[in-house]
């Protein structure tokens, strides 16, 4: 039996000029995208195919596939897989031979490949109550620009001695979100009263609380130079916070951009893992850091043993002193006022 014959440039021409005209009549036409892409593709024009192989494949998603498409929406499926990891070798070739190493380079511009080879997603602050605009768009913060946080961690072991102290009394930990009856009832995706996110805070919405405070003296102490988020009646809050195993904090936004959540990891076995935006990693004791949380955020427990982490909130370094003081009194102006917003859970 003889080949089928290859269809001639001239013959993938006419179906390209076909395919055109019935898009031209509806430009969702999943058929004739599919047939366009595939005679740029045959005529090497290798990005046109790609684009609208794309756009069949969205005219599917949205609209469905007849059955006698379905298989013809597999292949361009496979093919624009391909093709994606063809030119995403292309372009990690390419930025290497121009001195780009991950493990050494600008992590901004390691994050701008992965975000436009789709490895990652775009997050961005999406604060639920304030925004204070032109600061850094970032998950974690830099770590040299924390010059407190090498001493937080050498206090590692002294934290984590009170901490000892406060287990001993296990009616100090309290569900870290609590219902008020200021506010109408909302459950904060199942996590109001749930005892598997627990707390024992020292500092409470901008108020010391005396009893555990008094049974924490060396945790108070390292961070007597730490720059915390002041704004009488609603930070700093300082605390020790316990996950369960298994247990699961669902993503979700913090209230206000200005400030940056921190954490110390005390205990936390394997299988412990946070997630800031396209950034995962895994508590390390007494391995600090620092993350916007208006950047959508979640944490899990996968282990079989508590987690547990001293948390604090500090101004972002970026804010100057003057704006610092006026976003404390923006807020004491707020909270004075009968009408104001409600700050959230």
């Amino acid at each position: 039996m003889s080949a089928i014959p290859e269809p001639s440039a001239a013959e993938f021409q006419a179906r390209l000029k076909a395919a055109e005209a019935r898009l031209r009549a509806d430009p969702a036409d999943l058929e004739a995208l599919i047939a366009k892409g595939d005679a740029l593709a045959r005529l090497g024009d290798e990005r046109g195919a790609g684009a609208f192989h794309a756009a069949a494949l969205r005219v599917a998603r949205t609209r469905g596939a007849s059955p006698a498409l379905a298989s013809e929406v597999r292949r361009i499926e496979a093919e624009t897989s391909a093709r994606a990891a063809r030119f995403e070798a292309a372009l990690r070739e390419g930025v290497a031979r121009a001195g780009h190493d991950p493990a050494r380079s600008s992590e901004r511009f390691t994050l701008s490949l992965d975000l436009l080879t789709g490895r990652k997603q775009l997050h961005l602050s999406a604060p639920r109550f304030y925004f204070f605009p032109g600061l850094p768009q970032v998950q974690f913060q830099p770590r040299e620009s924390l010059p407190w946080i090498d001493r937080i961690e050498a206090a590692t072991d002294e934290i984590a001695s009170e901490l000892e102290g406060l287990l001993a009394d296990p009616d100090l930990f309290k569900p870290y979100v609590e219902p008020r009856g200021d506010r109408p009832a909302r459950d904060a995706q199942g996590m109001v009263a749930n005892a598997d996110w627990s707390a024992v805070f020292l500092w409470k919405d901008g108020v010391e609380q005396r009893e555990a405070a008094s049974r924490c003296p060396r945790t108070l102490e390292a961070l007597r130079d730490v720059p915390l988020c002041r704004v009488p009646g609603r930070t700093p809050s300082i605390l020790f916070s316990r996950l369960t195993p298994g247990a699961r904090i669902p993503p979700h936004h913090g209230l206000i951009n200005t400030r940056l959540i921190c954490h110390l990891p005390l205990i936390v076995p394997r299988g412990c893992r946070f997630r800031v935006g396209s950034d995962e990693r895994e508590w390390e004791r007494g391995e600090a850091w620092a993350f916007d949380d208006t950047v959508e955020h979640e944490a899990v427990n996968g282990s079989d043993r508590d987690r547990i982490i001293l948390i604090f909130d500090v101004w972002k370094p970026e804010l100057t002193d003057e704006e610092r003081s006026l976003v404390s009194a923006m807020f004491q102006v707020i909270d004075g006022e009968s009408a104001s917003p409600a700050w959230g859970v």
